[in-house]
Parts: C-alpha cells; sequence; structure tokens
C-alpha cells in the first residue's frame, strides 16, 4: 500500500499561503510576466504532450495539438491582452445621501487566496490548464491535482509547472483518492473540479464543511435533437464530429439522438456512410481509446444489453481499450445506456413525432451540461430553447461552444455550477467587492 508524504503536501500548501501574503500575486505586471514565461514553456513541451496524450488516450497530433494546445493559448493570449482592462476598479453611480454629502462608488476584483484545481482524464491539458489561467489572471496561487487516469500527462503537466512557476505560487500534487481527500480536508480559498457528478458531490460536501466557495464542471446526457427539416449531411458531418472526438469521452458530446420518426432512417444511413469514409480503417485506434479497461467493459455492457437494437459497429478491443464507433437504434428511456452518461463511442437513437413529447421527456432528466438542436427552422429551434434547460447550447453544430474564450461554458443543475473561459473566468476566480467612499 503507498503512502502518501502528508506533510509534504500540507507544506506546498502553507508555502502558497505565505506567498499569497506577500501580495506580489496581486501585481497586474506580475501576472502577465508569469504568464509569458507559462507560455514560452508550455509550448516548447508541445511534442512531449502530443505524445502523452497518444500514450494514455490514443489521441492522435491533429486532435491533440487543437483540442489540447491551441485552445489552451487562445484563452492565454486573449486574457494577456485584457488583464489590464479587466483588473481596473469600475465606477458606478452611487445613491444620493441625505444632507448633499458626496459619494463614490466603485466595484474591484480580489484574488481569493490559494486555489485547488483538480483535473479530470478526457482533456487532461486543456481541462486542468484553462482553469489555471483563471486562478492566475486574478492574482491567486494555485495547487493542481491532474488525472491519475492519464499518467503520462500528468507526468509532462507536472514538468512544465515546475519549469515555469515556482512552487510556492503554482505546484502540482500527484495522486488519486488518497491524495485528493487530503486536500479536500485543507482550508482552501476556492475550489475548481472537472469531472463526473458522483465525484462533484463529494468536493462539494468537503467544501461545504468549510464553506469554501467552489466551480464544478460535470456532465450529464446531452441531448441532441434533429428535426424533420434539419439538413441531415450537415447534421450527420457536425454530430460525429462532436460524438466521435476523443473517442466519445468528452462532457458535452452529444449523448443520445432525439429524431423525428420521419428521418431517423436517413439520418442513420447517412451516418454509417460519414462513418464509413472518416473513421474506418485497418484497426479501431481512429478516433482513439477509452480511458480503462473496466470503462471498455462499461460501455461493451450497454452493447450486450441492447444486440438487438446494435445498428452499426459495437467492436471494441479490451487490451488496446479501442472502441469502435458505435448506433443504436429504436432505444428506449428504460434501457440501460439511457441511464447514465455514456461518456464513450456509443450513440443512441429515440424517435419522436411531437417535440412537446419529447422535450418533456427531457425535461424529465437532470439537465444537461449542452443541448443541441438542428433545424432549418429558426423559430422551431429557438422555441426548444425556450423550453429545456442546459448549462449551454448550439443550433446546428455541436461541441463549438467549448472552444471559445468569447463564451461562458458551465452547466446548471447536475451538470454543475460556474462559468469559466476569458473574462468569464477572471469573474470566476475573483470577489466582487464593492466601496463606497464619502468625501
Amino acid at each position: 500500500m503507498k503512502l502518501i508524504d502528508e506533510q509534504k503536501i500540507y507544506k506546498i500548501f502553507q508555502d502558497q499561503k505565505t506567498f499569497f501574503a506577500t501580495r506580489k500575486t496581486q501585481a497586474v505586471s506580475f501576472r502577465i510576466e508569469q504568464l509569458k514565461r507559462f507560455r514560452s514553456v508550455f509550448v516548447a513541451h508541445t511534442d512531449a504532450i502530443c505524445d502523452a496524450l497518444m500514450a494514455d488516450l490514443g489521441k492522435n497530433r491533429k486532435e491533440a495539438e487543437y483540442a489540447e494546445i491551441q485552445l489552451v493559448l487562445d484563452e492565454l493570449d486573449y486574457c494577456i491582452d485584457n488583464i489590464e482592462e479587466w483588473a481596473k476598479p469600475v465606477s458606478v453611480p452611487s445613491k444620493p445621501r441625505p444632507g448633499g454629502e458626496i459619494v463614490s462608488s466603485k466595484l474591484t476584483h480580489q484574488p481569493f487566496g490559494v486555489t485547488y484545481i483538480i483535473g479530470p482524464f478526457n482533456y487532461p491539458v486543456q481541462l486542468t490548464f484553462s482553469p489555471l489561467i483563471g486562478a492566475l489572471i486574478t492574482g491567486n496561487t494555485a495547487i493542481l491535482k491532474p488525472s491519475e487516469n492519464t499518467p503520462e500527462v500528468a507526468h509532462v503537466i507536472a514538468k512544465i509547472v515546475s519549469e515555469a512557476f515556482l512552487p510556492e505560487y503554482v505546484a502540482v500534487v500527484q495522486g488519486a483518492i488518497e491524495e485528493n481527500t487530503l486536500l479536500l480536508a485543507f482550508p482552501f480559498d476556492y475550489i475548481f473540479f472537472t469531472g463526473s457528478a458522483n465525484v462533484g458531490k463529494i468536493v462539494m460536501a468537503a467544501a461545504a464543511k468549510q464553506l469554501i466557495p467552489l466551480t464544478l464542471e460535470l456532465g450529464g446526457k446531452s441531448p441532441c435533437i434533429v428535426h424533420h427539416d434539419a439538413n441531415l449531411d450537415l447534421a450527420a458531418k457536425r454530430i460525429s464530429s462532436g460524438k466521435w472526438a476523443n473517442c466519445g469521452q468528452t462532457c458535452v458530446a452529444p449523448d443520445y439522438v432525439y429524431v423525428h420518426e420521419d428521418v431517423k432512417d436517413q439520418l442513420i444511413d447517412k451516418l454509417k456512410e460519414y462513418i464509413k469514409n472518416t473513421y474506418e480503417g485497418e484497426t479501431l485506434g481512429k478516433i482513439g481509446k477509452i480511458v480503462s479497461q473496466n470503462q471498455v467493459k462499461n460501455l461493451a455492457g450497454y452493447i450486450s444489453a441492447a444486440k438487438d437494437k446494435l445498428v452499426y459497429g459495437g467492436n471494441y478491443d479490451l487490451e488496446t481499450r479501442h472502441f469502435e464507433a458505435t448506433l443504436l437504434d429504436n432505444v428506449t428511456w428504460e434501457d440501460a445506456v439511457m441511464q447514465q452518461e455514456i461518456f464513450g463511442p456509443i450513440l443512441p437513437f429515440l424517435t419522436y413525432t411531437d417535440i412537446d413529447d419529447a422535450l418533456n421527456e427531457i425535461n424529465k432528466r437532470p439537465k444537461p451540461l449542452a443541448l443541441y438542436v438542428f433545424s432549418e427552422d429558426q423559430e422551431f429551434a429557438d422555441d426548444v430553447l425556450d423550453h429545456t434547460s442546459s448549462g449551454d447550447a448550439e443550433i446546428n453544430s455541436t461541441l463549438i461552444h467549448v472552444g471559445s474564450h468569447l463564451l461562458p461554458f458551465g452547466g446548471v443543475g447536475a451538470s454543475g455550477f460556474g462559468k469559466y473561459h476569458g473574462k468569464f473566468s477572471f469573474e470566476t476566480f475573483s470577489h466582487l467587492r464593492a466601496v463606497l467612499q464619502l468625501k
């Protein structure tokens, strides 16, 4: 049994408390200097990042460079360019005082202090470093815990951080449940967690004991509605791009398709054709691989329980963790595959004739992280969004919103709470302080 070095980890925390108290991180010039150094070190490790992502998740270089590297750089550059403006106090109108006293009011953003960022396995670079950028642009310090399920990537993350920052400013703690449990007992000033709802509940319970503010980025069964007037060629391409990326292990991947019965067969045929032309090859590895053999077994169980509904794919290799793009037709809400987030390359199909019936079924379930609707009728699409709730939504596309540092990203209800990216990260990782002054 592995023993964790509690004293060493606690010292990292205490050193960050001490460093934050020096107020060095509150200087905007310090933040910009540190982030520029981080950018340089991050770019220098491009090859190591891509190699690690291939080893852990089977991500090809093109996907790794965009989803894990370029998105971080885009956000980093945007934040560096705007920190000075965001950090300025904002003057606001004042309520008049009796007697004619002159009043001034302003809003300021203050860093919380020492933050704890818990990264996931599915996009282990982007979803660890993007929150880190948010923590640092507001003047916090940060302790990162990368996912133990992607050990090669975790090693590279630690190397980047150690080269870019002093440990009293940013540090990495490697480990699993034991280390996380220990860290959650520390009196952090803010916690940012990305991962499953089950672990999110544990993190939230730990934060509640000490009244620590936090952000939870979770997941859920994100529906994809395809109406009878949709451009089916476009829908097949964009649903595929969103579903098969990272072998289906994306928190905002279309979890299932709710399609009008008049076009269901056509859509499935077009998806089959697109998959054959884009992802089929001599091996199953074109869409990456599942994070663990246990998850492969879990996904295989969905297929085994719905053998009569399998219309495409279904093959997998337990040893290599590769899993084929898979389609299930005539699925019902009672099927095992519909009971929780799939987090793999299996796409079930349900049908509707009356959209109100479909929306009622969707609204009976926990609120998803994303909702997608494909239709050429703007009024129909808007009506779907007006009658549903989700963290975010897209019309005639999937996944694209996650890559924009100009849009807030986050969940609602069971899919999490708190928004980040760009200026929204600045707001999330800082306390908005009202300051009133009488003259």
